[in-house]
């Protein structure tokens, strides 16, 4: 049955509807243009070296299934939570609660990453005691807490704001570094492909995953789906038109930046106290253009936590509604705006580990929990009655079937931490909703 998106008046008890298909694109890109570009490439570079490139393109093409079957699922069904409701409605209870659980865990430290980010990146532009780093992500995700109590509406104007600055220091960046890319790519983009050797499918691998989680923002936008203007219509056209925008910027500036200054220098300043951008940027250009891009990572970690805080708060909404947590995070503001405990719960957890200080194996563990939180996306889609899709099955089957591939190659220690998280959140599942008479539960 589809969802009637031009109602006279908001359902009881349902956020209301203010995005539209800019706005969407743009939290999109905001969700995603962080720290994948600007860290994790970094990262990537030297785990694989140069045949980080083609990583990225085998990312976003794993990305692309995953982000079809994302669109079809949110276009059928409409509401906040996204894939932890998808699992819910075609999946059952169990597979429903574990990518909420998985979505949950994931993001949370995602955020903590991206408010500890913005911190460092700030505090190093202005020379800065990086011992007050901690404290500045605490205010940073406190005010941005505060902006998403605020609404969609407000959260949608400032994170156009904070995208508008990063697109235009990624696109200085590239079309300044060409040049430098032009005349040292011959020997600094070779080799392209990965050789033969177990150790080098390894690594070629894991990098490929590394690199999948920089492209997985576009989940946000149907997390987002109770308060789009025309789901049907808008929610598909706006995930694929930013996962298209943000693989083209990624190998854009994958290829500048490994062009100029090489893999391996590249990929080093990714673990130093210099952003892996600004230390190319300084290499072909000079302090100007370094500034800029500092500038323009303060402003993406920004919009991932402010994107994160959005998306978080409606998966927290939703398993509220559902009874697997208290029925207290089910309830909107008297104007239908915001959850407002759910984003409150979210800013205390985030501004709790922002508090500890830098989670070394973040990226790591978001890629294992994320590729199993797609896994289940794709497993739902292909539930989805015949009338309701909006593309081929072999989609979710490759999107599927490439998750849980890829999820192999993260390190062993991840996927034991991994795998006692889904079994803690079942256990919490089976036993902690008794807590509360009253859960509020909804059958699909």
């Amino acid at each position: 049955m589809k969802l009637t998106t031009h109602m006279p008046r908001q359902s009881a008890g349902r956020l209301q509807r203010h995005l539209g298909l800019g706005g969407a694109i743009m939290m999109g890109l905001g969700s995603m243009v962080g720290t994948g570009v600007f860290v994790s490439i970094g990262i990537a570079a030297g785990v694989a070296g140069p045949p980080v490139i083609l990583a990225i393109v085998i990312a976003a093409c794993v990305a692309t299934c995953n982000a079809l079957s994302s669109a079809q699922l949110a276009a059928s069904h409409a509401v906040s939570g996204g894939t932890y409701e998808y699992g819910y409605r075609y999946l059952g209870p169990s597979l429903g609660f574990t990518a909420g659980w998985m979505f949950l865990c994931a993001k949370t430290a995602s955020a903590a990453t991206a408010a500890l980010g913005f911190s460092a990146y700030l505090l190093r532009l202005v020379s800065g005691d990086l011992r007050l780093m901690p404290l500045l992500a605490i205010g940073a995700v406190v005010l941005f807490t505060l902006l998403v109590l605020g609404g969609i509406r407000r959260s949608s104007w400032m994170n156009t704001a904070i995208v508008s600055v990063t697109l235009l220091a990624l696109a200085s960046f590239i079309v300044l570094g060409l040049p430098g890319a032009a005349v040292d790519g011959g020997s600094n983009l070779v080799p392209l492909l990965p050789s033969n050797d177990t150790g080098s499918t390894h690594s070629f691998l894991y990098a490929t995953a590394l690199m999948f989680v920089a492209y997985t923002g576009y989940g946000r936008i149907a997390t987002l789906g109770e308060e789009v203007i025309e789901p049907e219509r808008t929610i598909p056209r706006a995930i694929i038109v930013t996962l298209g925008l943000t693989a083209a910027l990624y190998i854009s500036v994958s290829i500048v930046a490994i062009g100029s200054v090489g893999a391996e220098r590249f990929a080093a300043a990714a673990g130093g106290q210099a952003t892996p951008l600004e230390l190319a940027a300084r290499a072909f250009e000079g302090p100007r253009l370094a500034t800029l891009v500092s500038i323009g990572a303060v402003t993406a970690m920004l919009g991932v936590l402010l994107n994160l805080i959005l998306g978080l708060s409606r998966v927290v909404l939703a398993m509220g509604r559902q009874g697997d947590l208290p029925p207290l995070f089910a309830r909107l503001s008297e104007q239908g705006m915001a959850p407002r405990a759910a984003v409150i719960a979210v800013g205390l957890a985030i501004a709790a580990l922002a508090s500890i200080g830098s989670v070394e194996t973040t990226w790591a563990f978001s890629a294992f929990t994320v590729l199993i939180y797609y896994a289940i996306t794709n497993l739902a889609a292909l539930r989805l009655p015949r009338e309701q899709r909006l593309y081929p099955t072999w989609v979710a089957v490759a999107g599927l079937a490439a998750c849980l591939f890829l999820a192999f190659w993260v390190p062993l220690t991840i996927w034991v931490i991994g795998l006692g998280l889904i079994l803690l959140g079942l256990a919490w599942k089976a036993f902690a909703p008794r807590l509360w008479t009253n859960t509020g539960r909804r059958m699909p």
